[in-house]
C-alpha cells in the first residue's frame, strides 16, 4: 500500500459528485489533440479510454458546445476515504513536481482535480464516466469519476492504492506536458501527417506521461522516506500492462491492429513506467516528439 500522509493535502480539488446536468459555456474550443483518432479510440468498445481518456475527450470537445446552464447540486457522493486519497496523491504530485521544476529554475503551476459522477462538463466538452479519467488542456483540469477505480480493480485486474495513484499521476503527466508545450507540438505534428503516423506520435505522448508518473513515484517522499512500500511497484506494473493497446484490443475484439495503437503496447507501457521509476529524472522520458 502506497504510504501517504506526510504530504500536504491539495486544495486544488473540486467535488462535483453531487451535481447533475451540465455547466453552461466553456465547452467550445477543445478540438484538442487527435480529432482524427476518435474513431480508433472508440472502435475498441470504448475500453481504450481507460486511464488515458485525455485525448479522447479533448478530441470530442466540439460536442460539448456550451451544454446547458441547468446544473442541479445535491449532496456529495464521494466517500471521505476516497476524497482523502485523491487530495493526498494530488498534494504529493504538487510537492514533487514543485521541487523538480524549482531545480530547473521554474515554478510549477498545479492542475486541479475534479471528481464527478456519471457526467459533467469540462472545458473540453462533455465529461462522461465511460471515457475514463482525462486531462483537459483548455481549463487545465483532470476529470475522474471515482467509480473508475472499481473498474480498474475488477475489470482490468489492477487493484491496489498505487495502481490508483498511477492513474492520477499519469494525468498529471499530461499536465506537465501541457506546461512544457509538448501537447501543442504533438498536435501540430499530427496535423501534417496521416492517421497511422499521428497515432505513433500519440503513443509517444502517452508513454511519456507513463514515464512521468514513474518519476513522481521515484521522487515522492513523506516523513519516513519513499512513499512506496512492498508490492507497490508490482501494482503499478500490473496496471500499466492491463491497459496496453494490444491487451485491450485482444480482449475487446480478438485481434490486434498495431496501426491503430494510440497508447502503446503493454510492454511499452510497463517499460515507460519502469524507466521513470528507476531514473527519477524527467529528461529520461524522451518518448514524445
Amino acid at each position: 500500500m502506497v504510504r501517504l500522509g506526510g504530504e500536504p493535502e491539495s486544495s486544488n480539488f473540486e467535488d462535483r459528485t453531487g451535481q447533475s446536468g451540465f455547466r453552461g459555456g466553456g465547452g467550445g474550443g477543445g478540438l484538442g489533440l487527435l480529432l482524427s483518432l476518435v474513431g480508433s479510440r472508440f472502435g475498441i468498445v470504448g475500453i481504450l479510454v481507460v486511464l488515458l481518456g485525455y485525448c479522447a475527450l479533448t478530441s470530442l470537445g466540439g460536442l460539448g458546445g456550451g451544454g446547458t446552464s441547468d446544473v442541479k447540486s445535491g449532496p456529495s457522493q464521494l466517500d471521505a476515504n476516497t476524497k482523502t486519497f485523491l487530495v493526498r496523491v494530488l498534494g504529493s504530485t504538487e510537492e514533487t513536481w514543485g521541487e523538480i521544476f524549482a531545480k530547473s529554475g521554474t515554478q510549477y503551476q498545479p492542475t486541479t482535480l475534479v471528481a464527478y459522477s456519471d457526467y459533467n462538463q469540462s472545458g473540453c466538452g462533455a465529461a462522461q464516466a465511460a471515457m475514463g479519467p482525462f486531462y483537459c488542456p483548455t481549463d487545465k483540469k483532470i476529470y475522474i469519476d471515482p467509480k473508475f477505480f472499481d473498474e480498474l480493480s475488477k475489470r482490468f485486474g489492477a487493484p491496489g492504492d498505487f495502481a490508483m495513484a498511477y492513474v492520477i499521476a499519469h494525468e498529471v503527466g499530461h499536465h506537465i506536458q501541457d506546461l512544457e508545450g509538448t501537447l501543442d507540438k504533438a498536435q501540430q505534428a499530427q496535423q501534417s501527417v496521416g492517421t497511422t503516423q499521428g497515432n505513433q506520435i500519440q503513443v509517444g505522448v502517452e508513454l511519456q506521461a507513463d514515464c512521468y508518473a514513474g518519476v513522481w513515484a521515484a521522487n515522492a517522499r513523506d516523513t519516513q522516506g519513499s512513499i512506496l512500500e512492498a508490492g507497490d511497484v508490482e501494482e503499478g506494473m500490473r496496471a500499466a500492462e492491463a491497459i496496453g493497446d494490444d491487451t485491450l484490443q485482444k480482449q475487446a475484439q480478438g485481434t490486434i491492429v498495431p496501426d491503430s495503437f494510440t497508447h502503446g503496447t503493454s510492454a511499452q507501457r510497463t517499460e515507460a513506467l519502469r524507466r521513470g521509476m528507476s531514473s527519477g529524472n524527467p529528461s529520461a522520458c524522451n518518448y514524445a516528439r
